[in-house]
């Protein structure tokens, strides 16, 4: 007998973030933004939304669930118009509810808009209350909307110059994607915490499309090239009139997220002007200069670890085997079994090669251990699956810190090499031993020559000022009172 249960998969990783995409100028333009949200599936999970323009209304769709669900032939029929914009969502900000996907749609004394954005306003409780004294009401409880009030209040007369005036009060890490009737207008924050790549889509006989997206992955799928990136403190502005680039806030020294390249990202990616996957491959070539294991196999912990692991055994000269496979259909709700299953929710996910490991020493290569309880459990699965040894090693640094920037980190109480040292983290999660890729083999991997990386959740510096008491607490700090 079983019963029916919500039932959330135990994840030990720092959750994804957002993916964002924008469209102008193609006939087809709600369809390329699926498309483009679709290759950017894994940067959010929760929700997905477009909304589309034809030059006088702007039209929305946007439910709970995966992107192929939510837009059927018949949902992208009714977003018409050569203009769209597109966000995935895994919540870093406000609740887990249909009234917080994106993108938002108001009307407004600018006209009727539309606004998506990847990261996190550090300064939207403010932000907030202060609008709200403003007589300001709010639907939702995610930053994100604060953006469209700002832009509501602003005394600006022209769209882009109220928006300007938005994103000069906005603190923290944000890549924006916004939709007004006859144009779109993307922006990065003062230091590009979060990435968004620029694109051209040639189209017969006619002029080229513009596209936006939070990752290439996105532009090789709808056969777009790749233009570069959006610059920090950069709006870009698509119109009738063509494409304005427009500096809207003094250069500040730039903080990208380094997690974009440990795990954000897809391999096949660029991200911050360069490829994913050569980044992921050093990361795991140093880990093995660092860090070697007198074993047998290399094996990744999927999919994750795929990179990093290809890396470690080209360059320790290991056997590499695929010998933990992951089911990629794994959704947020199921049928558990009434009798319990030890560590259910990880075998929903992985399962052992057996005769790949029975009588092995393996060296186990992940991007990251955040509270370790699924490490533990992957450990074990491996040694019970007859493994004689599991050595793990993390294509990472000790996540010591909370992020701010959009990463849905815990509170430092439960990072547990916040709170614990390696020798400790390894009598933990049962490995034979435990090791970590340093920080400054990081930066090489990353080929951070410039500081241009934000490394906070390895170091506990944050590069911006946290405004919040909340923060104060996640991040370990005591407040003024």
């Amino acid at each position: 007998m079983t019963k029916s249960a919500a039932f959330a998969v135990p994840d030990d990783k720092l959750h994804e973030e957002c993916g964002v995409a924008a469209i102008y100028g193609h006939p087809e333009a709600s369809k390329l933004a699926y498309l483009s949200l679709y290759a950017l599936q894994h940067r959010g999970q929760e929700s997905a939304g477009i909304s589309s323009s034809d030059g006088t209304q702007i039209y929305t769709k946007k439910s709970m669930g995966h992107v192929a669900d939510i837009f059927t032939n018949s949902v992208i029929q009714a977003l018409p118009g050569p203009l769209a914009i597109g966000h995935t969502r895994y919540s870093t900000s406000g609740d887990t509810v249909e009234r917080n996907a994106q993108p938002f749609s108001v009307q407004c004394n600018k006209g009727r808009i539309a606004v998506a954005h990847n990261g996190n306003i550090t300064n939207a409780a403010e932000l907030r209350k202060s609008l709200e004294a403003q007589g300001a009401i709010f639907q939702a409880s995610s930053d994100t909307e604060v953006i469209l009030h700002l832009v509501a209040h602003s005394r600006e007369t022209t769209m882009a110059a109220a928006l300007r005036d938005a994103l000069l009060q906005l603190e923290g890490a944000f890549s924006l994607v916004f939709l007004a009737e006859d144009r779109i207008i993307v922006a990065r924050d003062p230091r590009g915490f979060r990435p968004l790549a620029m694109g051209k889509l040639e189209i017969s006989g006619g002029k080229p499309a513009y596209v936006f997206a939070s990752e290439t992955c996105a532009f090789d799928l709808i056969s777009a090239v790749y233009l570069g990136d959006v610059q920090p403190g950069e709006m870009v502005i698509v119109g009738p009139e063509g494409v304005t680039h427009e500096r809207y806030a003094p250069e500040q020294p730039h903080s990208q997220c380094v997690f974009e390249h440990v795990y954000f990202s897809r391999p096949d990616s660029f991200v911050f002007g360069r490829q994913v996957q050569d980044s992921r491959d050093l990361m795991g070539r140093l880990l093995a200069r660092e860090t070697p294991a007198p074993a047998d196999i290399v094996v990744p912990v999927p999919d994750s670890g795929n990179s990093a692991a290809l890396g470690y055994a080209a360059e320790s000269g290991l056997p590499y085997r695929l010998a933990l496979i992951r089911n990629h259909y794994v959704g947020r709700t199921f049928i558990e079994p009434s009798q319990a299953i030890r560590d259910f929710g990880v075998k929903l996910k992985l399962n052992p090669v057996r005769s790949l490991l029975e009588g092995k020493s393996v060296v186990l290569i992940d991007d990251s251990i955040v509270r370790g309880t699924t490490s533990r459990k992957i450990v074990r699965m491996v040694r019970n699956a007859g493994a004689r040894e599991v050595h793990l090693r993390i294509s990472c640094p000790p996540t010591i810190s909370p992020c701010f920037y959009g990463v849905d980190t815990p509170n430092k109480s439960e990072l547990i090499a916040a709170n614990n040292s390696i020798e400790e983290m390894r009598r933990f999660v049962e490995a034979d031993s435990l090791a970590f890729l340093s920080l400054t083999s990081l930066q090489k991997a990353v080929a951070d020559t410039r500081a241009e990386y934000c490394y906070a959740c390895y170091t506990g510096d944050y590069p911006t000022n946290l405004v919040s008491i909340e923060q104060l607490i996640r991040a370990g700090k005591k407040s003024g009172g």
